[in-house]
Formats: C-alpha cells, structure tokens, sequence
C-alpha cells in the first residue's frame, strides 16, 4: 500500500508479536525495470505534485478548526484515524487529520508548519526521502507523520543520528504527542537493558538508528532457540492473555520509521555491518604473535614486500614478504598455517600505515575508542574485525582488548527493510538519490526552501602547501570575529582540530574545540557557537543535525561565518557543514581553504598529481579558484564511484550471509 518501488511480503514475527516486512531480495532485472517507471514519472509528473496540491488544501481545512477548544479538535483528529489506513492515507480523512495536528503544533509549541513543512511530512507519510534545507524545521515535520500513524495503532520510530538529537526532538515534541494521547519514550545507549521494553511499547519511540538495530539483533538471538511451532504457539497465547516476555525487547514489532540524516545512515553507514559478538579474552601467545608481527611489518619496504593502496585501504603482500615469513617461527601457535601468518602481517601493515590516531580514533581513558569519519563522533563498543583493532591496540602500547566471535549480523539496508514502511529526511539526498531508488525502494523529492537562502558563498581559495592554509584561515579568523560575528571552523580529523586551535591560540584568539575528545559537552558548545566573537573548531560532528542560534544583532552584522578547512571525500558533507550558515533565512556566509596537499587532492591520477606538484613547486601561495572546484569535482566524483562500488559489494555479500547462516529473512 506505501511501497509499491519493491515486491514484499507480511510474515508473522517469530516470537509471536506483531508483523514485520520481509524483504524479496530485488532481481537486477527488478531494479532496471523500476528504474526506467521513475525516469518516466518524472518527464510526465512533475515530483510532489499531489503533495502540494493536498498542501493546499490542509491549509484551508484548517482555518475552519481554529474555533474549536483542544479536547474538540483531539475528538475530531482521533475520529480520522480509523479510515486512514483503509484509505492509503489519503482523502478527506487525512487533511482533516493533519490539519488538526498543525493546530495543535500552533497551539502547544508556537510553532505553524509551514507550506514546505506539511508536503514534507505528506511525502514522509508515503514512504519517500525528503530533502529539506537545513533550517527548515525536520523537527516538527516529522510531528505530521508520526502522529497520523500512530493514531492507527502501528508503532512509531523516530530515528536520529546520536542520542542528544534524540532526547532534544522527544523533548520538543512531548507537548503535541500528549495532547493526542500518544505515548513516548527515548532509547540510547544510556538507557537501562530492563527498561527497554516498557519504552517500545509507546506509541512512538526516538531513538538512534544504532540502539534499535542492535536491539533487534538481541532479540533475535533471544529467540533463537524457542523457534520451534510449539514454543511459537506458547508464546502467542501468553501475549493474548496479558503476560510479557522478559526476553523479548522489540514487543510491538517494526511498523513505521522516519529516519533523520538518511543519508548518512543508509549510504554512509552502507559498509558497516552491525554485529553483535562474545568476547573471547587473548591470552599471552596471542599478544606475543601481535607484536612479533607489528616488529616484522616494521621492518618491511614498500614496494619491495608490499603494495599499499591507501584509496580502498587495501594491502598486497609481494613475494618478498613471503620469503620473509617462511623464515620466521611464529610466537602464537595460531600463526603456524602460512594463511594465518600472511593475514596477520597484513593487518600489522594496516595498523601502520592505513589507520592513524586521532583521524581514524582516538585514545581514551578505557583504551581504543574508533573515530566515525562522516560524523566526527566516537563510535562506543566497536572494534575493526580480524584481529586489526588488536594490532591497533599493540602499536598504540595500550591494554588489549579480546577478540570477538560473531553472533549475530546485519546491515542498516537489511535492517530498514524490515520495517512495514519507512521514510527518510536529510539536507543532502540529491547526490544519491538514484542509489537511494535502486538500493533501497525510496525515490527522492527535493523540496525548497521556505524562505530565500541569504548566504553568501565565497569563492574557493585554493594554497600550494598546508601552511600557506593556516595561515590564512587564522587570519581571517580574527578579522571576522574582530567584526562581533561567530566563526565556526570546521575540520576532518581531530588532528586537523588541535592544530588549527592551537595557532589561533598562538595568534591570541581563545577558540572553542569540538571534536571526538569533548562529544559528551557536544549540546553545551553548540548551544553558544552563535555568540557575538565565539570561535568554534568542530569536526564533521557540527555538520549534521545542529542548530546554531544567531541574535538578531549578530545577524545584523553579517550572521555565522562557516570556514571549511578540507574537502571531504563526498560532497554531501560539505554541503552540511555550509549549511550551518544561512538557516531559515537568515544572513550568514561561508569560505573553503583548501591546499594541494590536503589527502582528498593526493588521491588522484598519477599524471594529474604529477601537475599539481609541479604547480605547488611553482607557486606555492594561492592558485585560482576554477582550479580549486575542477580538482575537487574530479576527486569526489571518483571517491564517491569508489564508495558506491563498495556498498553494493557489502550488500551482496549480505545477502550470501543469510543464505548460509542460521540468522536470514525466513526463520525470524
């Protein structure tokens, strides 16, 4: 009924609650077909054309609800909610519904939904990824969505990116939910294991997108041995007559998600599959081998043992290597097979020279913390598999962590797909959105802004060397603050952060560090980014998901100036970060600072790099901006074709998985 882009099927859930969908894996001649109906829908239909069209149309219905007290408008809003579900959603039934809900937003928050926001939250209730400036208020569009379908009894998840993201939407929104007589909770990583499953069983739930796929997984592995017909039919009859499963976790099943930042979940996210593992503690022969290998790989040349590719993080031992391992007599009597011996060099290799401290992660009081690289935050209880996070932990001479077995696995796409229906929001969807559609069912519509963007977008500036680049950024650094406006710097790796806040520093400026290292004061700091003079170091974490206030005097002076220190390797994060400038009308400006020798211009062509050497000999100050945006189109085309390569490749591999483990679609 809301996802027509794929064939799927309603199975009874195992443990005897309520359905989830089970995925039909998708043939390539599926994909070819759906991709040729969206090519045709859009040449003959404009996109959201319906959606805007019933805008209207709720705006109007609700002018005629403004007479009516708050327990009049919640009887008429509830009387709707039998008839749509048996209507798709649609109909008069539905505007009356959501326009009630716009009312009482009015009501309770101050807040209207304005023409964007309603098609918005009209396009989300039909399964379909919304891309919305930021500053356009996602918060409360999501308001329309999850209350027209909790209304019809079908469990509600709102999904954000971090746990703060989640406690301020279910903290902003409580006031309308209650006033419909909706339920809420909130789910992070904080939250107590035996709490949980009163918290799933409110009408809406926020949490992380982490937090309810991992506890789906604990769910799965709780039932995994009562699968049987008898245990089956035990179970529904406990559920009929009141009684609870203290087990079981996701009691109301997967019914209806709106994921916030999708693209960062279903895309960015797309290689990292979520496992749940045992820890298995090393013993001294395994520590032994580690370092025996990390001391060999130190050794060793490149391109005489090895070939590094450090574009898929990929090493290729040369024959040399080989000689060199024969001859050595391993320290962990698991090293013996020759295998076995080759993959942990390898890894020491990997440890080495493909994962960096405070770029790839970072060292905490409790060891090895993994640093994610599209967010900037601390990703908590993760560790690289194949015995590479131990290799990290013995080059970095911290205490070492276990190795771990594998329970169970999943990836966000197979996760997602499980829902009945889901829909996403994000500022950036444009780049991916034919991968969305193929990928993952969901065609894409891009809305405008409520208002018109006032940000002023400097040209690139574009320096021979790194220096060159610093230099300039704390110079107009203090400029700008000089002025009364906040600065917000943003960066690609805590490294980058401590440097250039170190010479401003040097430069008598008292900047503000927000990185990996200070994530628990994350609502703190950007709470006061927006201060007359404030300086703010940010990595990616202030990318996403973040509201910088601006004073209506600071805006007068020229409003948040947002400086970007490097490129990433996909233009979407980029794109976010510029985003903090400018929101909802709103004055602002934005400046990138590149140079040469930043690793997103290393990582090209051989003949390209050649030149750009060349030039940065020759000219070592500021080059021309053309040159700037020509290589940074050529290097994020080609690491985001990269990237698309390796998420369908994890998908594949995915699908093999559940074929041949006990944990796929048809036994759960």
């Amino acid at each position: 009924m809301f996802d027509g882009a794929r064939p799927w099927t309603i199975s009874d859930r195992a443990d005897g609650a309520e359905p989830e969908r089970r995925p039909i894996p998708p043939r390539r001649t599926d994909e070819v077909v759906q991709a040729a109906l969206s090519h045709l829908r859009r040449a003959t239909r404009p996109p959201g054309l319906r959606a805007r069209w019933e805008t209207r149309r709720i705006i109007r219905e609700g002018r005629s609800l403004a007479t009516l007290d708050d327990n009049a408008l919640v009887r008429l809003v509830r009387t709707q909610a039998p008839l749509l579900l048996d209507r798709g959603f649609r109909g008069r039934p539905l505007r009356i519904a959501a326009a009630g809900i716009r009312e009482m937003t009015r009501r309770k928050l101050g807040l209207l939904h304005h023409p964007v926001q309603i098609t918005a939250g009209l396009a989300l209730l039909r399964g379909q990824i919304v891309e919305m400036a930021t500053g356009e208020g996602k918060t409360i569009t999501a308001l329309l969505p999850a209350i027209l379908v909790a209304l019809t009894g079908t469990p509600v998840h709102v999904v954000t990116v971090n746990r703060y993201l989640a406690a301020r939407d279910a903290e902003t929104l409580a006031p309308v939910l209650g006033a419909f007589g909706l339920s809420h909770g909130v789910i992070t990583d904080e939250t107590e294991h035996h709490l949980r499953p009163a918290i799933y069983d409110s009408d809406v739930v926020f949490s992380t997108n982490s937090d309810i796929a991992f506890d789906y997984l604990r769910d799965r592995i709780a039932h995994g041995a009562d699968r049987s017909l008898l245990a089956v039919m035990a179970r529904r009859v406990l559920a009929k007559g009141g009684a609870r499963d203290n087990r079981r976790i996701l009691t109301r099943g997967l019914g209806f998600a709106i994921v916030d930042e999708v693209d960062s979940i279903l895309i960015d996210e797309a290689q990292t599959p979520l496992i749940i593992t045992s820890e298995r503690p090393g013993g001294d022969a395994e520590r032994a081998g580690e370092d025996q290998m990390l001391a060999l790989a130190s050794t060793l040349e490149e391109g005489r043992d090895y070939r590094l590719d450090r574009k898929a993080r990929r090493i290729r031992l040369l024959p040399g290597a080989d000689d060199i391992l024969n001859g050595i007599v391993p320290s962990d009597p698991r090293l013996i097979p020759d295998l076995a011996r080759r993959e942990a060099l390898t890894q020491a290799l990997s440890a080495l020279h493909l994962y960096q401290r405070d770029e790839h992660y970072i060292l905490t009081d409790d060891g090895l913390a993994i640093v994610d690289e599209f967010t900037g935050r601390v990703m908590p209880d993760r560790q690289w598999q194949s015995g590479l996070h131990q290799m990290i932990e013995a080059k970095e001479r911290v205490e070492r962590s276990g190795q771990r077995v594998t329970l169970a696995q999943i990836t966000y796409q197979m996760f997602f797909g499980r829902y009945l229906w889901f829909s996403g929001m994000t500022g950036t969807a444009t780049e991916v959105a034919r991968e969305l559609r193929l990928s993952h069912g969901r065609a894409v519509i891009r809305l405008p802004t409520n208002r018109r963007v006032r940000r002023r977008l400097a040209r690139t500036r574009l320096f021979g060397t790194a220096d060159r680049k610093w230099q300039a950024i704390t110079r107009d650094v203090r400029r700008i603050t000089a002025q009364g406006r906040p600065v917000l710097v943003g960066t690609r790796s805590v490294a980058a952060s401590e440097l250039i806040a170190a010479r401003l520093r040097a430069a008598g400026c008292d900047p503000v560090v927000l990185s990996a290292r200070q994530d628990a004061d994350e609502a703190a700091i950007v709470s006061r980014a927006g201060e007359a003079g404030r300086i703010t170091v940010a990595t990616n974490m202030a990318g996403r998901g973040t509201d910088i206030p601006i004073a209506p005097d600071i805006e007068a002076r020229g409003g948040l100036h947002v400086i970007l220190t490097e490129f990433h390797s996909s233009a979407r994060i980029d794109r976010q970060l510029i985003g903090r400038a400018g929101r909802q009308g709103q004055r602002g400006s934005a400046a990138a600072y590149v140079s040469l020798e930043d690793p997103l211009f290393q990582d090209m062509t051989p003949g390209l790099a050649r030149a750009m050497a060349w030039l940065s000999l020759r000219w070592s100050g500021r080059l021309p901006a053309p040159l700037a945006e020509l290589l940074r189109n050529v290097s994020q085309m080609r690491s985001e074709r990269r990237g698309r390569r390796r998420r369908s490749d994890t998908v594949k591999r995915a699908r093999k998985q559940e074929k041949a483990l006990g944990f796929r679609p048809d036994n759960i």
